[in-house]
Formats: C-alpha cells, sequence, structure tokens
C-alpha cells in the first residue's frame, strides 16, 4: 500500500517533467543493430525520453551483486566520489549475489524516492518487474552489464566478443612462442552464470580457430583470488608443463598467478602467460613486475574509469543529453607496452596510480 502510494506522489511530480526526442548518437555508444525504442517494445512502461532534467542534488540507488568482489568494489567507490564532488548522493547496496535481496534493495529504493537506480542484476529477469515499478514511478533505470527491456540504459558487454578477445590474445601468444603451436591451456571459466559461460566459450572457440594444435588440460571454474589458487595448484599436480592460463574473470586470473609464483618460485619461466580480463590491482601489479600475466582485455578501462563512466552516462540521461538505451563497451588489450596510460584513474596521474597497484 505504501509504494502505490509513493508511485502515485511521483506520478504527479512526473507529469511536470521535461520531454525530449531521444536519437541515436553514435559518439555515445554503438547500438544493436535493429534494436527498437523502449517506448515502442513495451508500451506499458514511460517512454525511454522521460527525464527529470536536473543533475545535481540527485538521490542515486545503486545495488551491486557483490562488494567483495575488488572490481565492484572500486567502480562503486568511484561513482560516489564523482556523486559527491557533483553535490549527488549515492546509497550503494549489496545484495551478496542473492536475487531475493536485489528485489527488496530496489524496491526500498523505490519506497524512499531515488532519482536514479543503477543495478549490477543477479538475474536480470527476476528485477523486471521492480525496474518497470520504478520507472513508472519517475525513477531512471541504468541496467549494468544486462540487456533489460525495462531499463532507460542497459550499459553492456559483448561477452561472447569480449572471451573471444581474451582467447585470441591468447592465441597469437602461443603461436608466437612454440613453433608448433603445442602447449596445453587451462581455462578457468565459471559456466553458473550465463554471461561469464558466454566468455568461457569464447575464449574455447578461439583456441579451437586459431591454436588448434594446444590442448586444454583442464576446464575449471573460478571466480575469485581463492578458488583460482586452490584450482590452479591442483591442476598443476597432474599437469605441470601447462603453459596458458585463460580466465572470465580478474579474481582467478590472480589466483592462477599466485599458484604460479608458488610452484615456480623466483624462477619465472617466460613462456607462461595468464590471459584475462578485469584490470585489477592485483592484475596491474602482474604485469608491471613481470609475473605470469601477459594480456588483460579492459572493458572501457580499470575500474575507476568504469566507475567514472557509467555515472557520466548516467548523469548525461539524467539531465536531458541524447542518449542510446544499448551502450556497448569498448574492449582494449592490456599490457606492458600500454599499462600506464590504461591505469589512470579519474582525478589522480597515471605514475601514482601505477605505483599504488604494484605496492
Amino acid at each position: 500500500m505504501k509504494r502505490n502510494v509513493v508511485a502515485c506522489m511521483m506520478a504527479v511530480i512526473m507529469a511536470s517533467s521535461i520531454c525530449v526526442p531521444i536519437a541515436a548518437d553514435s559518439s555515445v555508444a554503438s547500438v544493436e543493430s535493429g534494436a527498437e525504442s523502449l517506448a515502442t517494445s513495451n508500451p506499458d512502461t514511460p517512454a525511454a525520453d522521460t527525464v527529470k532534467g536536473k543533475s545535481t542534488g540527485l538521490k542515486i540507488g545503486f545495488a551491486v551483486q557483490t562488494l567483495s568482489n575488488q572490481v565492484w568494489a572500486q567502480q562503486a567507490e568511484q561513482i560516489e566520489k564523482d556523486a559527491k564532488n557533483d553535490g549527488n548522493e549515492v546509497t550503494v547496496v549489496d545484495c551478496k549475489e542473492n536475487a531475493n535481496t536485489q528485489i527488496d534493495q530496489l524496491e526500498n529504493f523505490v519506497s524512499s524516492g531515488v532519482d536514479a537506480i543503477i543495478v549490477n542484476p543477479v538475474d536480470p529477469d527476476a528485477i523486471e518487474d521492480v525496474c518497470a515499478e520504478a520507472r513508472k514511478a519517475g525513477i531512471m533505470v541504468m541496467s549494468w552489464d544486462e540487456n533489460m527491456t525495462n531499463a532507460d540504459i542497459n550499459w553492456l558487454i559483448d561477452n561472447y566478443d569480449l572471451g573471444c578477445k581474451i582467447g585470441s590474445e591468447a592465441a597469437d601468444w602461443i603461436n608466437d612462442k612454440f613453433d608448433d603451436g603445442k602447449c596445453e591451456v587451462v581455462v578457468l571459466g565459471y559456466p553458473q552464470t550465463p554471461i561469464l559461460l558466454q566468455r568461457e566459450n569464447g575464449i574455447l572457440d578461439q583456441l579451437k580457430e586459431k591454436a588448434p594444435n594446444a590442448t586444454v588440460v583442464a576446464n575449471q571454474p573460478a571466480i575469485d583470488t581463492t578458488q583460482g589458487l586452490n584450482v590452479m595448484e591442483t591442476v598443476l599436480q597432474s599437469h605441470p608443463d601447462v603453459k596458458v592460463v585463460c580466465c572470465i574473470g580478474g579474481g582467478g586470473a590472480a589466483g592462477a598467478n599466485e599458484a604460479l609464483k608458488g610452484y615456480y618460485g623466483s624462477d619465472r619461466p617466460d613462456d607462461i602467460g595468464i590471459f584475462s580480463t578485469d584490470l585489477t590491482d592485483e592484475t596491474i601489479a602482474s604485469i608491471q613486475n613481470n609475473e605470469f600475466n601477459k594480456v588483460c582485455v579492459a572493458i572501457t578501462g580499470n575500474s575507476y574509469v568504469c566507475g567514472d563512466a557509467a555515472y557520466r552516462l548516467l548523469i548525461d540521461k539524467e539531465s536531458g543529453k541524447e542518449v542510446d538505451q544499448n551502450v556497448y563497451r569498448e574492449l582494449i588489450p592490456v599490457t606492458a607496452d600500454n599499462l600506464t596510460e590504461m591505469t589512470a584513474v579519474p582525478g589522480e596521474t597515471t605514475s601514482s596510480a601505477v605505483e599504488t597497484a604494484a605496492n
């Protein structure tokens, strides 16, 4: 009942909102081919061009899957920093990867009358209804990493393409390092999560296509550092000649790097490489210190750059600028050659960012 009253009040407020037509803007983002506008595909929700027309004094709710993931924690930190500098307020909540908890958190955001919601969905289908409720109450919704119907902005990764990029970088390295292209490979995936399974499939497809003589000797789930460490230590017992590790995320890569360091000690062969995504502090330090991470495919940039980009996109939309509903993020391979450039933190110097990670 309380939510219905709030929704009615917000509907009155929205009656005085400013409306501007939305047009595709190639300088802001690329859009899925043939994608229809939200107003057309879902007539039961407000048109995607309804905005409040302001960018300061906003209350923003940010619902994250888990803050135990360093990447998401740093992204949230940057969003809070940006919002504070702009005179806005961000409330960050962690559902600990529980979809029902996330639904409750989003309902609380709606009841409290926030101006905008950023959500990193555990289960996008499960939150469609509550996001529709938010939009009907005049609250802008931004979906992070998932293509949702009831979102004003979908900030997306083509996860299969990301996996292909990781696998392609690994395959090129294999073909360069080994004359016959023969070596043992480990893939650290996470099939429990559909988008991460897409990354895993992309890795495997590119290895098969571009490095057909390489052999995947283990394909195990590893989403965080502990899992990556444990899996890699176990694999090395039965496959001590592993040369390449491909990871769907930075957590598994960090664990694999620690396992390899423990296995080889001070003797670090130059024909062993880890290929991953998520430009975490551990990955930055590993590349900087010439350890086992060779290529990290950054998504937009480092975690702080991602947080800044997501926040700026939301503010652009909230202030009435033209923003596509589906915004695809850039994939950028990071090596020792461009590490300094890619570790720049908004508001800091590139050198200080690298030094912080290395320490």
